[in-house]
């Protein structure tokens, strides 16, 4: 099942927000979403994103702190080298494999006033 349209398109103007240095995890952007437990249809979300829409993809990580493994052989690689690259080039750096989430996750003030944009901006 392919990720909403509402979702997608919350999921597209979130990632889009994330700040350099920062990431956020698949769980969380559905969360504040407003989808709760669907972190899949946000991975969904992003493998469909146009690339016109410039969106930071590479940061978005998995709730281990790790990058989430792609499909397709070669391509899977270079792509998770590219988002560990990028990452470390804005100065998030990997341990053992892992961003510590700890200190670079991005943490959005979210307030109504918030909420409400994201709805507005979504729609």
């Amino acid at each position: 099942m392919a990720a909403p349209a509402p979702l997608r398109d919350r999921v597209y103007l979130l990632v889009s927000r994330i700040p350099p240095g920062s990431v956020a995890t698949y769980g969380q952007l559905a969360e504040l979403a407003g989808y709760p437990r669907r972190a899949r249809f946000v991975g969904q979300a992003l493998a469909a994103a146009p690339r016109s829409l410039g969106l930071p993809w590479h940061r978005v990580i998995n709730a281990q702190g790790r990058i989430s493994p792609r499909r397709g052989e070669g391509r899977r690689r270079d792509a998770e080298s590219l988002q560990q690259r990028l990452l470390e080039a804005e100065g998030v750096p990997f341990v053992g494999g892992r961003v510590d989430l700890a200190r670079h996750r991005w943490q959005p003030v979210v307030d109504a006033a918030w909420a409400r944009a994201v709805a507005r901006e979504a729609r």
